[in-house]
């Protein structure tokens, strides 16, 4: 019930017109609100680039693994969301779940440790063509910094159990349920033991589970590129989105009606948990 009401505090903060050319008030009121949750659990990082001449902030931080320093030469698991939304849109499963479900994470492993570092990442600027990530991604590759595992957090809490509600690009639907009920993890060939590991894990806290892999940086299915995952796996990270499929299932995607009050805080929360066990596990 504590997580529940947690998820939903933070909603209640994100959820707002926070485009960042139309909405900038409610832009940098979001970008303060992750980086004072942020800066409870550790020094927050600001990476900032330029998009023509407008600075954009991609906000970072590190948590260490169990043992500390002793395991300092493990590579992270970089978990990320993205808090900017389309003009027009409270963004309330796009993508304040995202982030919502990223800083109770934060929350939970800076109070226990996982085996591996852990990075969680808010990128900006993902609706402008995943601008933050794709900056962030290109200085990691450039610094030649390894990673266990990305994953970004996309649209997480739209839930609708009542038959046909799934939506797949062809052929998908022969192999998945028609039922908009579970949660999605999609990602490159790399991720292919992690993918059925944490689906397994999401499964065993209750909620349901669908995994996908896909080849050649997923270009035989664009829509599933469609998130910060995506320049991850253009530069041979092994990366991963997790999604209730967005547009696939939720009608109310990058429309004014993406409010708290569609989403099912239930599943939100199921989630949540199961993406901490899934995580610790790795």
């Amino acid at each position: 019930m504590f997580l529940k009401q947690q998820l939903l505090n933070h909603l209640r903060q994100i959820a707002r017109q926070r485009d960042p050319y139309l909405a900038s008030g409610g832009h940098f009121f979001v970008q303060e609100y992750i980086r004072e949750e942020f800066s409870q659990w550790g020094s927050v990082e600001i990476h900032t680039f330029l998009v023509g001449s407008k600075p954009c902030n991609n906000l970072i931080l590190n948590l260490p693994s169990q043992g500390g320093r002793k395991k300092k030469d493990l590579p992270p698991i970089l978990i990320a969301a993205h808090y900017d939304a389309v003009p027009g849109t409270p963004g309330a499963d796009d993508n304040a779940t995202g982030v919502a479900v990223l800083l109770a994470l934060a929350r939970k492993f800076a109070a226990e440790s996982a085996k591996y570092p852990l990075r969680f990442v808010a990128f900006d600027m993902e609706e402008y063509g995943l601008l933050g990530s794709a900056e962030y991604a290109g200085l990691l590759h450039e610094q030649r910094q390894p990673l266990r595992l990305m994953i970004s957090l996309e649209m997480l809490g739209y839930r609708d159990i009542t038959p046909n509600s799934q939506r797949y690009p062809s052929p998908l639907e022969r192999f998945y349920p028609n039922q908009g009920d579970f949660i999605a993890l999609i990602g490159n060939l790399r991720t292919i033991p992690d993918l059925i590991k944490m689906s397994r894990n999401i499964r065993q806290v209750g909620v349901p589970s669908q995994w996908l892999p896909v080849p050649n940086r997923g270009l035989i299915v664009p829509q599933i590129r469609r998130s910060d995952h995506a320049p991850f796996w253009d530069l041979g990270y092994p990366a991963m989105m997790v999604t209730d499929t967005a547009f696939l299932r939720n009608p109310h995607y990058h429309k004014s009606s993406d409010a708290i009050a569609t989403l099912d805080l239930d599943f939100l929360t199921g989630v949540c948990e199961g993406l901490e066990v899934a995580i610790r596990q790795l």
